[in-house]
């Protein structure tokens, strides 16, 4: 088990996390959310005793990390993936993991199988994708058989397959009685993989508590009601269901989204109003929209509209060119579309509207073109001449 009791880190005049209580419980896969800049990654690190706390203090297993004997067959980690000689292959980078923590070498092709790297063992990992680097993050915190393990973003750079893999992985490891503590920005991974959150914004605990409760407490349901498309039943509906008590909106597709009021009772108001029901469904709010409406204030990092002022050039413009120059496209027109068989027994026709393509010519830098030839000199008018005297 993992416990936190009053953690606080400051760098400086800033604090990354601020008295932080929290327990990881065996048995259970943990997601550990927050948003960027929340201090989830220096927790981690304080955990793993890469950090020392300013104040209080964070166990493993009741001791702190740097305490426990042969800690890393107790705790394995996956911190940063790219933390890897890139001159070695994946074989000798756990090989030399190994070797370091007591562990016997058989162990190294185990894991690899484990992760699906044992084709590319002998690869160098410096040529491996960001995926087959995050296999092999996890590999060497599978290395020492650890009760206690602890990943951060395991699923970065994973294609599908691979996403569903660590799912499974991470629950198998849960239920043999081991400590699971996960950070992930995937909301829809979390909801599928972890059993209890832990959601800490600006270094403080915001929630701590299991998934099921965490959506209900951070999240209204509501219904889905859906009508015939006539203006008129719809009115009749909502003026029934806003004189009941609910709130009712209206949704673009023309369905009412309407809470406050349970399903049997909307059924009953709409049959009493004799308007017909196409649609009566609940609807319960997902992870991603309960983290949302719980971390808003907690956001450092929020995105503004692009006035783009300035930086379009208007309709006509002649584009900026350099050195003085004008420039021209650098590559052809859109070629108009044409049709595969007209009336020219399947010769591809030219659209009868658009003008003819005209051939691309490249454009033409004069201070890279050979000077043109002089033109020839105009042939001069013939000269009168003046008599000569005959000298005889």
């Amino acid at each position: 088990m993992i416990e936190a009791v009053g953690l606080t880190k400051t760098y400086g005049s800033k604090t990354a996390v601020y008295n932080l209580s929290f327990q990881v419980r065996p048995g259970m896969v943990t997601g550990f959310l927050g948003p960027n800049g929340s201090g989830k990654s220096t927790t981690m690190r304080m955990i793993l005793g890469l950090d020392t706390p300013t104040a209080g203090r964070v166990t493993v297993g009741g001791q702190p990390f740097r305490q426990l004997p042969n800690a890393p067959r107790r705790v394995g980690a996956l911190l940063d993936a790219k933390a890897v000689h890139g001159g070695r292959s994946a074989r000798h980078h756990l090989l030399c993991l190994a070797q370091l923590s007591g562990i016997p070498a058989r162990r190294v092709d185990e894991v690899l199988g484990v992760v699906g790297l044992q084709e590319v063992a002998g690869r160098r990992s410096k040529g491996f994708s960001l995926g087959m680097g995050q296999r092999l993050g996890i590999a060497a915190a599978l290395l020492g058989d650890p009760e206690v393990l602890l990943f951060d973003e395991p699923v970065n750079g994973l294609d599908p397959e691979g996403i569903h893999w660590v799912r499974h992985l991470m629950r198998k490891l849960a239920s043999e009685g081991r400590t699971v503590f996960v950070s992930s920005h995937l909301m829809s991974e979390m909801a599928l993989t972890a059993d209890h959150l832990i959601v800490i914004g600006r270094g403080q605990l915001l929630a701590d508590m299991s998934v099921k409760d965490f959506i209900a407490g951070n999240s209204t349901g509501f219904a889905m009601v859906r009508t015939p498309d006539v203006a008129a039943d719809r009115e009749k509906l909502t003026k029934a269901l806003t004189d009941a008590g609910a709130q009712v909106q209206q949704e673009q597709d023309g369905a009412l989204r309407v809470t406050g009021l349970e399903l049997p009772r909307i059924s009953d108001l709409a049959h009493e109003a004799a308007v017909r029901l196409w649609e009566l469904s609940p609807h319960q709010a997902s992870l991603e929209e309960a983290y949302m409406r719980l971390t808003n204030g907690a956001v450092d990092y929020r995105s503004t509209a692009d006035p783009r002022q300035g930086l379009q050039q208007p309709a006509g413009a002649p584009a900026p060119g350099g050195w003085g120059m004008p420039q021209q496209a650098p590559w052809p027109q859109p070629v108009p579309q044409q049709q595969p068989y007209g009336y020219g027994y399947g010769q591809p026709q030219q659209h009868p509207q658009q003008p003819p393509v005209q051939a691309y010519a490249p454009p033409v830098n004069p201070y890279t073109q050979p000077a043109a030839p002089a033109a020839p000199a105009a042939p001069s008018a013939p000269q009168p001449t003046e008599p000569v005297e005959d000298a005889r």
